[in-house]
């Protein structure tokens, strides 16, 4: 998310002109300084994370937490460990272009198996014990054929 800063005239005073280029809002929001209540540091970094390796990385990784200054990160394997290991300096050169420099310092890949998803059903779950009596294609046949069995089992 970008925002652009643009020059406000004040009354009766000179202009106050501030530069007129693209700031990232995540560098914007961490200069408010607001109070660790309303987002914290780790919650930032991890919701940066996809922006700051893309869409391909992003989709093997997830950024779980914070711990001081270091960014813990979670991949499938021992492949992609190493190789995210490898693009360490990349990764933190694009953290800090996102948020300024001191909040991540170093990356820590843990290797954390993929989580299945829980799944919707395609289609309604049949019955335990589907009645037979359903087969019968008369309702005035199934209505007696299903007295009678009824009777048999008492």
């Amino acid at each position: 998310m970008l925002l652009e800063t643009v020059a406000v005239p004040a009354r009766g005073h000179d202009k106050i002109v501030q530069p007129n280029h693209m700031e990232r809002a995540s560098k914007l929001i961490r200069g408010l300084r607001l109070s660790g209540d309303v987002l914290s540091a780790g919650e930032l970094a991890c919701a940066a994370w996809p922006q700051a390796v893309g869409q391909r990385i992003a989709a093997h990784t997830r950024a779980s937490r914070m711990v001081r200054t270091r960014l813990i990160v979670e991949v499938e394997d021992c492949i992609w460990q190493r190789q995210l290991f490898a693009l360490t300096p990349h990764i933190l050169n694009n953290l800090e272009k996102s948020f300024g420099p001191g909040l991540v310092e170093d990356l820590e890949f843990r290797i954390v198996p993929r989580r299945r998803e829980p799944q919707r059903a395609a289609q309604a779950v049949p019955a335990l014990f589907p009645d037979e009596a359903d087969g019968i294609a008369d309702p005035v046949l199934r209505g007696i054929y299903r007295a009678s069995r009824k009777k048999a089992q008492a």
